[in-house]
């Protein structure tokens, strides 16, 4: 018999010894995922970070195993598709944090869908960035429970206007509510809410931060750690980090009160280099690596991972040196877990070997990073091509990553078969994932699952950067040939909404009450062979089209016209057969924003009103 069929069952049985793979009803683990947004790998104590205070993540280190060389996508929307699908971000259609290339694609089955498959209660809780409209809400893709602001981040276009990090308005399954407190807090309580809600069933809980992504808002106890620390980047970016590190203490303790800790596979991951201010002026810490968030070197997308599971045996205190991905972490679980899945080609692997043996067997490995920020992607764009020990940068830069972590000295001209074989890796790499590049992601109007339809330039597909933030929005930032791509799920009678202010701002079109002010006299409906113009009547807050739309895919390309400027609206609401009063901010089920909102740290309140008197001068 041939030797390698006779040590399979060998092998086996010896993996089943070493690693339960939990099967049956409440024996199935729980799994809690906290996921922070610009954190890098410095940005912890146990990393090396002498100015930082994370006491309770660094207990954690030292309770579960790390992945010490875990790479994420060099920027946030695409490291969470990766992460949610088990496969590479170009492949599902998230190379971008904006411009319409922040939505997963509809076909993908995510992490929540399997888990949610499989019996467990599933809830995520703060950043999605995959999506805002349906089809592409965490509602729609698995999670039963959600709570979460809209867009990359607190203040962004898509998300309610006004939020600011203090007693913001979020989306609680489908509706808005306002919340008070800090919005780490808000994640991290309602996430250890669901927890408790669902104990006496396994549960996926993931708690994905918006901290420490600009802007750098915390509480003023928070910063406060910090003020006087030489080298500090900024104290309200490590401020947020003890906020959330405070925040790991208060659920693992919960954990442990409720019985959960021992059958909960706990994690601690960040999304992509550290986004601190002033590293190339030397302050903050880089961890000994080159580049930062947005880089395809080391810095941009090497972050660390823990992974705790007492039941499981995950081993305490252990480093994992073998190369590893967010791709990976979904074929892990399912194993883990004793998951059935759909079936599905993950570009990752489980790791289940690394986690429960010394890895010898650990077969060579060649991955793909890249950082596109572009509506199309370009080959060879900020890519890195990374195996154990090399690291081939825009397909022409190479460095020994074990000698050579900061990557500073180039070796290509001394390597040319390396050079070779890893860009030959890339072509296969390029050639299976650019097949579909072409393909875009439709935004869906007409359908019961979502009545009303908020649409922002956050999304518009434009070959620029479009106004994504509250304050290109409130400065005026324009373009004129910018569009939506929509989907009309059915035919029939739609009222479309035109507005330069978001609903629950409740401002005319011209108002400048909240930024630059406008003179426009026309609205220019254009979608699919429709194009209709209406003057905008004096004081009026949005200017409201009723037409007949044809089921289909179709380009949504409106405009606000002056003397002076011819703009697209930043917002657009769509409703299929809607109500009388649907116009109304509370027809449409959205509160109006309040000015007086928010808590804004003191420190932050006068560096503003600073700013603005000098600019009075």
């Amino acid at each position: 018999m041939n030797l390698i069929k006779q040590l399979l069952p060998i092998a086996a049985l010896s993996s089943t010894l070493l690693s339960p793979t939990l099967t049956h009803g409440a024996d199935k683990p729980n799994v809690v995922v906290v996921i922070t947004d610009d954190q890098g790998y410095g940005d912890l104590a146990f990393n090396g970070n002498t100015m930082i205070k994370t006491p309770n993540i660094d207990k954690l280190r030292t309770q579960g195993t790390l992945l010490d060389n875990f790479h994420v996508d060099p920027t946030c929307a695409p490291t969470r598709s990766a992460l949610m699908t088990g496969r590479y971000s170009n492949r599902v259609g998230v190379w971008h944090t904006v411009q319409g290339r922040s939505m997963l694609r509809r076909r993908e089955t995510t992490m929540a869908d399997v888990f949610g498959q499989n019996g467990y209660a599933t809830g995520m809780f703060g950043k999605w960035h995959l999506g805002d409209c349906y089809p592409y809400r965490p509602e729609d893709r698995g999670f039963q429970h959600v709570v979460y602001h809209q867009a990359g981040g607190v203040g962004q276009a898509p998300d309610y206007w006004g939020n600011d990090y203090f007693d913001d308005t979020y989306v609680v399954n489908g509706e808005l509510k306002q919340f008070e407190g800090f919005c780490t807090d808000v994640w991290f309580d309602e996430g250890m809410k669901f927890i408790k809600e669902n104990k006496d069933k396994p549960f996926f809980a993931y708690i994905a931060t918006n901290a420490p992504h600009s802007p750098y808002y915390c509480p003023t106890e928070y910063t406060e750690l910090y003020d006087d620390v030489p080298n500090v980047p900024n104290s309200a970016f490590y401020g947020m980090i003890t906020n959330i590190d405070d925040n790991m203490a208060k659920l693992m303790k919960m954990l442990d009160e409720e019985g959960l800790a021992e059958n909960t596979i706990l994690i601690f991951m960040t999304d992509n280099g550290t986004a601190a201010m002033g590293l190339k002026d030397g302050r903050g810490y880089d961890g000994n690596m080159r580049g930062y968030k947005n880089s395809e070197y080391e810095g941009g997308h090497r972050v660390p991972f823990i992974i705790r599971w007492p039941n499981g045996k995950i081993e305490a205190g252990k480093s994992i040196e073998q190369l590893t991905a967010h791709i990976d972490i979904l074929p892990t679980f399912i194993e883990l877990c004793g998951l059935e899945t759909p079936e599905v080609k993950y570009d990752g692997s489980s790791i289940k070997e690394l986690l429960y043996t010394d890895g010898e067997q650990w077969p060579a490995r060649t991955l793909v990073v890249e950082t596109q920020r572009v509506v199309t992607p370009e080959k060879w764009r900020h890519c890195a091509v990374m195996t154990d020990q090399w690291r081939l940068v825009n397909g022409k830069e190479l460095y020994d990553i074990r000698k050579d972590p900061k990557q500073a000295n180039d070796i290509a001209a001394q390597h040319p078969e390396v050079v070779a074989k890893l860009r030959a890796d890339y072509d296969v790499f390029w050639n299976d994932v650019s097949k579909e590049h072409d393909l875009t992601s439709y935004m869906v109007i007409g359908s019961d699952h979502s009545p009303l339809v908020a649409l922002s330039s956050h999304d518009w597909l434009i070959n620029k950067l479009p106004p994504w933030h509250q304050n290109h929005i409130r400065n005026g930032s324009v373009a004129e040939e910018s569009y939506w791509a929509i989907e009309v799920e059915r035919a029939g009678d739609y009222e479309i909404s035109l507005r330069r202010w978001p609903v629950e701002a409740d401002k005319a079109i011209n108002d400048g009450t909240y930024g630059k002010a406008f003179d426009y006299k026309q609205a220019r409906l254009r979608i699919g062979n429709i194009d209709q113009t209406q003057d905008i009547p004096a004081g009026a807050k949005e200017v409201t089209f009723k037409v007949r739309l044809e089921k289909g895919i179709t380009k949504f390309s409106p405009l606000f016209i002056s003397p002076d400027v011819t703009a697209t609206p930043y917002y657009a609401y769509v409703t299929h057969q809607p109500k009388p009063g649907w116009q109304t901010p509370q027809g449409m089920g959205i509160p109006v924003y309040d000015p007086s909102h928010g808590r804004i740290p003191p420190q932050v309140k006068a560096k503003r009103a600073k700013k603005n008197a000098s600019k009075s001068k």
